[in-house]
């Protein structure tokens, strides 16, 4: 598949999520929430590779990845709640995922967690 078209279309779902969410934010959100994302990284590997092997390698590592996202969900509406402005929730609640992926990361190669 041309790189172009996977280009376009993964675009596409990101900017359809935002129009989605000035109209109904549920409904965005459970667009957001859905692993889009990963099944067109799954679906353009295994197209591109044609190794069922290395798209199994890459969802399990999805999988433990996934987990120290969410850090993020969690942080950011608290953050706001809070009263701190938008962009330093933002910019804190990032920074609160940059830990937890690396607390991940480092559990993974200490005890063998790795996909």
């Amino acid at each position: 598949m041309p790189l172009l078209l996977k280009y376009a279309l993964t675009a596409a779902i990101v900017v359809a999520i935002g129009e989605l969410a000035r109209r109904s934010t549920t409904a965005a959100a459970l667009l957001a929430s859905l692993p889009l994302t990963s099944l067109l990284a799954l679906i353009w590997l295994y197209h591109d590779t044609g190794e069922a092997q290395q798209v199994a390698a890459l969802a399990g590592q999805i999988f433990w990845l996934v987990l120290p996202s969410l850090a993020l969900f969690l942080a950011l509406p608290a953050l706001i709640r809070a009263g701190l402005p938008f962009y330093l929730s933002l910019v804190l609640s990032s920074g609160i995922t940059v830990l937890a992926y690396s607390a991940l990361l480092w559990v993974q190669r200490h005890h063998g967690l790795a996909a």
